[in-house]
């Protein structure tokens, strides 16, 4: 992997990325990793997987921590950060990568509770260890982010929509982040190849990344989009606090936020 972020700029600094034990979180985390900084890798369910990630960037000279917690459940998210706070003091950066909604066998909320009510509560609960100048990243997708002005494919719209009304939640919180010294950018980027969401769109609605490659020219793949999301880390806070990532023709950008 080529150097995404200047190697040694974030010595010192510790990263945390939420859902890092594959995908696009995994790529993300290991590049805070070679540019220096600590990191915590968080996992649902795949122990191993993540366990092998932190023994590969440990090799890195820097420190791995890997903390499974349900993001849902604010007692098991409690305990992450207490394990953070005690392994290495705060945060510089945080984030928000994990979501989901599209699972089989889920209750009807699960979406709403993952990528809103979840989202909220890890800032939240975060916020004690963000270090001054820390940065906060929200990761959604365009089809999430245009939401009220692009229809998208109906297999998606209920994660869409609980994705949007997280950004929504979490754009509420800027007065009080900048307050305290935190940025915080929201990173959308379009349908991403070779990620679970794009696998299950296709196999609800065969033809949709094709048709989506079509229309758009280009889709980024996992590790060229995962460096968006780490750049987003680093690089100024956008006035509109929005990192677009690949083509916005096919949405209508009418989107107004109030808090900006």
């Amino acid at each position: 992997m080529s150097q995404t972020l200047p190697s040694g700029s974030l010595s010192g600094k510790t990263a945390l990325v939420t859902g890092s034990s594959r995908g696009i979180g995994a790529d993300t985390v290991r590049y805070f990793a070679e540019a220096g900084a600590n990191v915590v890798i968080n996992f649902r369910n795949k122990a191993p997987r993540a366990e092998k990630l932190a023994a590969q960037l440990r090799e890195l000279g820097v420190e791995a921590l890997v903390v499974g917690a349900d993001l849902t459940d604010p007692a098991s998210v409690q305990a992450m950060f207490d394990e953070v706070q005690r392994t290495f003091g705060g945060l510089d950066i945080l984030v928000l990568n994990a979501s989901g909604g599209m699972e089989s066998g889920m209750a009807e909320d699960y979406a709403l509770k993952l990528n809103r009510d979840a989202q909220v509560n890890v800032l939240e609960t975060a916020l004690p260890l963000l270090r001054e100048d820390a940065r906060v990243v929200f990761v959604t997708s365009h089809q999430a982010h245009f939401i009220r002005t692009t229809p998208t494919m109906p297999e998606y719209e209920p994660v869409a929509l609980s994705k949007r009304a997280g950004e929504d939640a979490l754009r509420e919180r800027i007065p009080a982040l900048e307050e305290r010294g935190v940025g915080f950018t929201v990173v959308s980027g379009d349908m991403i190849e070779g990620t679970i969401t794009a696998t299950l769109l296709e196999r609800a609605n065969p033809g949709a990344i094709a048709a989506r490659r079509e229309d758009a020219g280009k889709l980024y793949n996992v590790a060229e989009f995962a460096a968006e999301v780490a750049r987003a880390a680093v690089d100024p806070v956008p006035a509109d606090h929005t990192r677009l990532v690949g083509d916005t023709d096919s949405f209508e950008n009418t989107d107004s936020f109030e808090n900006e």
